[in-house]
């Protein structure tokens, strides 16, 4: 059976090359440390973003486009439901994820402090978690509950259809927005950038 027929079979596949690599490049003065809280948190990290990024610069766009073609049904019943339900499930674990990183790191108060004064960039990562929460409200008070009401999942007058796309629309920009610097905030601290 080839397990890259399912999406579980995919994931397991890949944690399977990882735990390979890790082993794999282990060398004989005790091997490649490797911060498993900071791996997952790229892997649902990337996730999250990516998902962002394809409702706000391909879902969003071709709707209007497939509202004209009667194509927009499949869109709505099938795929955002799905895809909504990884990206709100994929920010929780990265937030979940990057504050137990800072807490295995020692950081987690210097870097929601802004406070440089043990380590001088955990203001630089600080500013990418305190982004990164700004992010998971959005999606889980103003974007997830919105759509609902947008997708049929709460039932919801047009007017308030109406007005729920709005909210959501304007939360997922902003998201999409501040992505930019929270990213910056992440590469930064991890490849020693000094700010």
């Amino acid at each position: 059976m080839n397990p890259l027929t399912s999406i579980p079979g995919t994931i397991i596949t890949g944690i399977v090359i990882a735990i390979a690599v890790i082993f794999g490049l282990r060398t004989g003065n005790g091997g490649s440390h490797i911060e498993w809280t900071v791996w997952f948190h790229v892997v649902v990290g990337i996730t999250w973003i990516g998902l962002l990024y394809y409702f706000n610069f391909v879902q969003t766009p071709a709707m209007p486009k497939a509202k004209a073609d009667g194509t927009a049904a499949g869109i709505t019943k099938h795929i955002a439901p799905s895809a909504l339900l990884w990206f709100r499930y994929a920010a929780l674990l990265t937030w979940l994820s990057g504050a137990a990183a800072l807490w295995n790191m020692g950081i987690l108060h210097d870097a929601f402090m802004l406070n440089g004064a043990n380590n001088p960039n955990a203001p630089i990562i600080g500013m990418g978690a305190w982004l990164g929460t700004i992010m998971l409200f959005n999606v889980w008070v103003l974007i997830w509950p919105n759509q609902k009401k947008i997708l049929g999942i709460v039932q919801a007058t047009d007017a308030e259809k109406a007005a729920a796309g709005k909210i959501a629309l304007m939360a997922s920009r902003t998201n999409t927005a501040l992505s930019i610097p929270m990213l910056l905030g992440m590469t930064a601290y991890a490849h020693g950038l000094p700010f």
